[in-house]
């Protein structure tokens, strides 16, 4: 069959390198993908732009997809979900790997998400929303610090302030309500309380809608846990970013840990996505603070995490496509998820002055030989094939530029390979964290 993957990330090259490994995928048309789908196996970029047959107020992924006899859509990032356009394919008769648009609004908003969690009794920091800079104010005066503040809707990672005294916290309102540092986004704050512990990240497949829910084969099925390393800096220091690497799974994360996340998080959740009758067939993604009173929530995505995607990804020994019919079909509590054992090791290159402003357009060179010899896969997030096309004619496009992804049967061996990997890529003023899964790397408190 041929599936139609929505973005351009890293996520998106991953999920599409994982979804040609299966021999029941023909062809895989990424929209608009990068440098790196545009080489990957059984794949295929398309522009919307460049596509004379998309109608005038025709959904333009719609259109692709029908044109190119897509049989199942998978959606990667936030926004479209959010916008709704899981439910335009399925509409179109399109089964469509990404939840409704009602069900995308767990990330999308942060006071919809925290109602959530109070009202099914996830374990998750106490909270308050506020629409008001002065009540806000009043309220953080009264609370204290060290407090977080986020804003309601998405800000591409750029909403959450931890706030370690009053006065950063004080600001942060300003700037997010008062200055519009993340536009509307932040017209209404989630203030809640600082939790101390470490992070981790539990993607998961997810199966729900009302009639999965009569019939007894409503699903969460948890991933391996994994890490992302957040601050740009090693020993998680600098500012927030999108992710500076990955590893999977968690030595720090114990069975017991594993079943309170499940008892306190995930069942409370597949309740409430039950009771809430959402149609919510895709994937979600529990940031989860490993606190001494047991594991927390901080935050719902209702996609696959990046970078933790291309260190999870690689560690599944079965079909990613089967698993994405299972999920559409309602099938998923009987499939066997069947995990590779050892350790996946992904720091991320991205372009110096990265969170900040950066330049675009450097070439990436790449030792081929070197890159082969370390035995790891190059996901790349940020950056474009140039006007011809080579695989090797790759140009920065973004921030987060690439992943380097690699297995060992150890962590050592994974954690050098990556390195290696790492090594072998170039670009001006490339930048990479050098301790991704170290003791020491992880972020603590609240990210």
């Amino acid at each position: 069959m041929n599936i139609i993957v929505i973005g351009s990330g890293g996520r998106e090259h991953a999920i599409c390198w994982k979804l040609a490994q299966s021999s029941q995928v023909d062809k895989i048309v990424v929209v608009p993908g990068n440098g790196g789908t545009a080489h990957e196996l059984k794949c295929v970029n398309v522009n919307p732009k460049d596509c004379d047959y998309i109608k005038d107020g025709e959904n333009p992924y719609v259109a692709i997809a029908k044109h190119e006899n897509c049989r199942m859509a998978v959606i990667g990032p936030e926004d479209p979900l959010s916008q709704g356009l899981s439910d335009e394919f399925w509409n179109a008769n399109i089964p469509c790997v990404g939840p409704k648009k009602a069900g995308a609004q767990l990330e999308a908003s942060k006071d919809l998400s925290k109602v959530f969690m109070k009202k099914y009794g996830v374990a998750c920091a106490a909270s308050e929303t506020f629409t008001n800079s002065t009540e806000a104010k009043e309220y953080i005066k009264k609370h204290g610090a060290p407090i977080v503040i986020k804003a309601d809707g998405l800000a591409a990672g750029k909403g959450v302030v931890v706030a370690a005294n009053e006065a950063d916290a004080l600001a942060a309102v300003d700037d997010l309500m008062e200055n519009g540092k993340v536009g509307n986004a932040g017209k209404k704050l989630v203030i809640e309380d600082y939790l101390e512990g470490v992070e981790i990240s539990v993607l998961a497949a997810v199966s729900v809608t009302p009639e999965y829910a009569m019939n007894g084969s409503a699903a969460i099925v948890p991933f391996l846990p994994a890490r992302d390393h957040k601050r740009l800096l090693d020993g998680a220091k600098g500012p927030n970013t999108g992710g500076m690497g990955a590893v999977c799974p968690l030595d720090d994360v114990s069975d017991q840990m594993m079943k309170e996340f499940n008892k306190d998080i995930l069942e409370p959740t597949l309740n409430g996505l039950i009771k809430e009758k959402y149609d919510y067939r895709g994937f979600i993604f529990f940031g989860v603070m490993l606190t001494k009173n047991g594991p927390k929530l901080l935050e719902y995505n209702v996609r696959l995490g990046d970078p933790e995607t291309q260190a999870v990804l690689p560690l599944m020994n079965f079909d990613f496509a089967s698993m994405c019919t299972a999920i559409l079909q309602g099938s998923l509590k009987t499939f066997n998820f069947d995990w590779r054992p050892g350790y996946q090791v992904a720091p991320v290159i991205v372009s110096g002055g990265y969170p900040a402003e950066y330049k675009k357009g450097c070439q990436i060179t790449i030792n081929q030989a070197l890159l082969a010899a370390s035995d790891s896969k190059i996901f790349i997030a940020g950056a474009n094939a140039g006007n011809r096309g080579e695989r090797d004619n790759l140009f920065t496009s973004g921030g987060r530029v690439l992943a380097c992804s690699a297995y060992g049967d150890t962590f050592k061996e994974a954690w050098t390979r990556a390195y290696q990997g790492i090594s072998a890529i170039k670009f001006e003023d490339a930048f990479y964290r050098k301790d991704i899964g170290l003791p020491g790397a992880a972020e603590s408190g609240k990210i």
